[in-house]
């Protein structure tokens, strides 16, 4: 037995030591680590972060939110006249604090952001420091359109009274229900 046979004899499992090209291992499919729909468009992990989770997206997000089915479910539940402005008032109060906690995302990343581009460019990093410079603009101008729905919500004009126009809606709808239903079951 040669030096060489010990690699290529059998152990007592049944397993060899030196692979055969035959044996080598599959290639794993693409489907396996990405997913695609049927168009076969790459769908982004659901886990994946978003650069500025906090931002004006989370104020979208509540303004987007359907008021009207949520107004017409409050009715069918308690039509009482006092019910609708306690929920209006409550309403205006989870924009106000959205609101809120939007300028204070922006605020907080500001400050965070000025020390960067300090720090940044008292290293000389002159392209961090444009690429940080613009990621402030954009913070801003999101902050002047944050101001811009606070002011136009306490006028009440504007996407900020919308939920509010939207919510009323749907609780006389609810209330029309009610009595529609109330009505036709009598005759």
């Amino acid at each position: 037995m040669s030096l060489f046979d010990i690699f290529n004899r059998k152990r007592q499992n049944g397993h060899t030591h030196a692979m055969a090209a035959g044996n080598a291992i599959p290639d794993i499919p693409e489907s396996t680590f990405i997913e695609k729909d049927a168009s076969g468009q790459e769908h982004p992990d659901e886990n994946t972060v978003t650069p500025l989770i906090g931002g004006i997206h989370v104020l979208y997000e509540f303004l987007d939110k359907n008021y009207e089915s949520k107004g017409y479910n409050d009715a069918l539940i308690n039509p009482d006249a006092t019910h609708l402005d306690q929920n209006v008032t409550a309403l205006k109060n989870d924009l106000e604090r959205a609101i809120r906690k939007v300028k204070t995302f922006y605020e907080d990343f500001i400050r965070q952001i000025n020390f960067h581009i300090s720090s940044r460019s008292r290293s000389g990093m002159v392209d961090t420091v444009e690429e940080l410079i613009v990621k402030k603009e954009i913070a801003e101008s999101h902050i002047i359109q944050v101001k811009e729905i606070e002011a136009q919500a306490k006028l009440n004009e504007g996407v900020g009274h919308s939920i509010i126009i939207s919510y009323t809606r749907g609780f006389r709808n609810g209330l029309a229900a009610i009595s529609s239903h109330i009505m036709l079951n009598k005759f």
